[in-house]
This record gives C-alpha cells, structure tokens and sequence, in this order.
C-alpha cells in the first residue's frame, strides 16, 4: 500500500531553554525590530512579565484578559493597541493570554511573539477563538500564527500541581484528536505519538516535583508537539465537543477537555484500532490509568455544568461533528458521552 499525503508546515521559530526567556525575548525583539510593544499578560503572570521584558521598548502592559476571549474583551485591546500605536504583540501567560494576542493580530497584522507559561500550545497553532454571548467561534488565519515562541519550563514551575495537570492532559488531548482529525496524515501522527510518549514522562514527574525542571520542560516540550500536530490535523471531535463546553456554559478549558477526552478515545478508539493502539502504547497502557494516577479532573459536574445542560450541549454539538470521524455520531451518542463525563464514570 502507498503513503501518500499533503502535509503544510507552519512557519515560526522556537526558542526552548530554562531560564533563558529574558534573553531569547530580547533576540526576538532585535530580530524583529520591534521598538512599540504591547505586552499581554494575565494577572498570574504579571511578576514574570515584568521580570523578562525589564529593559525592553515596552509602551503598553496590558492585563484585560479574560477565558476564551469575549468578543468585547477583544475590541478594547484592539483599540488600546491602536491608541499606542504599537508594532508588536507580546503574550506571556496560558492559554487566555496567548488567545487573546491573536484577536488582536487577527484584525490588525501585527506580530506576535509568545511566551507559553502552561501547556496549552494555542502558541503553535493558527487557531483563533471568540465568544459572543453563549457561542464560541473558532478558525484558522496564519496572522495569528506567532512569529516566534520562547519556552522557558521555569516560567511553568509556579502552576500548581492540580492545574499543570489539567493543562497537560490538554496538550494530550491535542495528541489523541490529531490520530484521527480530518487533516491527519502520518507525520502530525507521528509527532502526536512522540508528545504522548513526552507527557508519559513528563507529567508524573511534575507532580512527584513541582519544582524540578526535567518534567515541566519535557511536558513543555510535549505541549509544543501536541499543537504543532494539532494545528495541521484539525479538530477532531474532542475538541468540538470541548468548544461547545467552553463557550456555552463558561466552563474552564483545559479541565474540561482532561474530563471529555477519556470519554471521546473510548467512543472512538474502538471504531480506530490502530490509532487506540498507538495512544495506549505511547502513554503505557489504558489512558484512564494514567489520568487517574495524575489524579487528573474526572467530572464535569465539579466545574459547574448541570445534568439539565446536556440536551442543549448534544443540540450545538451534532452540527459541529467534524467530517471523517471514525464513527457516526447521533444525539444518542453524545448524550451518554456526556452523561458520563457530567457524572465522572
């Protein structure tokens, strides 16, 4: 049988290495020319932020963020970047941080450089999110593609266990959807198997030491891989399921997708042998036992979503199903998935 397949590689440039944001940061600034930059930070990262920015042509700090970035949430920080006249986009924090750079690049073109402090991985992907209302909109535009990412693990050391946890299991969550999204092909395969295999290592070590830095830089490491798959093979079901969550009812990002992914590779893996084989082999054995030895969230009922909300979930998730799923989907099936994810069985 021949391979064949089409595979787009993003253009961006990684700088990986603890302790050396402050540095790596500057060398961006230079490279890029920026001389007006706008610095987007969420509260927790704030300390960092000024710390690895000391010195830099900074003419803007701006700390407005908020959860899957509300469309008014966007439009005042495209309108305080357009006040300040700036040429460059700075995120420094999760996943809201990052998300919310892109809204800005997405109306405006300015670059971004983006320095992870979780696992999220939005900085390697060309995705962008909004929510108006109870809806979150996703797509794909290379303005928000990040010029350049710097990892820097000790960034990482200061999430708690429980969080760095959640945020890992959604790097993994990146992996599994990349075996079977609608884009796959062999190769965001074979990086999704490569950071399943890092989070083996990775995460049990960032929770038997917090502070130690081998496993916060492999699961960085892992997270980056996770999007860099992602970002090429689409969004599979997972992560539609997960947006619906999220912007419907408000619920945190990456627990819930640590709560939904068991639930998704067992109604799908069985439909997918070869890739649940590939799953179980890089995370060494049954997800579930590994979730549960992270004492990863389990639940979507301890994060605020009723059992009530479930019809209305299943109605905004059917349309959204995305194509080639290794299974059909029915309001049937997604209602016992989210049953049991509501219920944590």
């Amino acid at each position: 049988m021949s391979i064949q397949f089409v595979h787009e590689t993003r253009p961006q440039r990684v700088r990986f290495g603890s302790g050396g944001a402050a540095t790596a940061l500057s060398a961006e600034f230079t490279l890029l020319g920026i001389t007006r930059a706008m610095v987007i930070t969420t509260a927790s990262a704030t300390a960092a932020a000024d710390r690895i920015t000391a010195g830099l042509p900074v003419v803007l700090r701006y700390r407005d963020v908020a959860m899957h970035v509300p469309v008014e949430v966007a439009e005042r920080a495209r309108s305080a970047a357009a006040a300040h006249d700036v040429d460059a986009l700075v995120s420094i924090g999760g996943g809201s941080a990052t998300g919310l750079a892109k809204a800005v690049a997405l109306t405006t073109g300015l670059p971004v450089v983006a320095v992870p402090t979780t696992y999220a991985g939005s900085e390697a992907t060309d995705v962008w999110g909004l929510t108006e209302g109870a809806r979150k909109t996703t797509g794909t535009d290379p303005r928000v593609l990040p010029r350049a990412i710097v990892y820097d693990a000790e960034l990482t050391t200061s999430l708690p266990v429980a969080m760095s946890v959640a945020s890992g299991v959604n790097a993994l969550a990146h992996c599994v959807d990349s075996m079977w999204a609608p884009r796959t092909d062999p190769i965001d395969q074979a990086l999704a198997v490569e950071g399943m295999r890092a989070l083996r290592t990775g995460l049990p070590m960032v929770v038997a030491d917090p502070a130690g830095l081998t496993g916060r830089e492999h699961t960085l490491y892992a997270a980056y891989l996770a999007a860099v798959a992602f970002a090429s093979a689409g969004a599979g079901l997972h992560h539609k399921i997960c947006h619906v969550l999220g912007g419907m009812f408000g619920l945190p990002h990456a627990p819930t997708h640590a709560v939904v992914l068991p639930h998704v590779l067992a109604f799908n893996g069985p439909a997918a042998p070869e890739a649940a084989r590939r799953v179980a082999d890089a995370v060494g054995g049954p997800l579930p036992a590994l979730l549960d030895s992270l004492e990863a969230p389990k639940a979507l009922r301890d994060f605020g979503f009723a059992e009530s909300d479930i019809p209305s979930a299943v109605e905004a998730v059917l349309p959204a199903v995305p194509p080639g799923n290794p299974r059909p989907v029915t309001a049937e099936d997604v209602t016992a998935l989210l049953h049991a994810a509501w219920q944590g069985r």
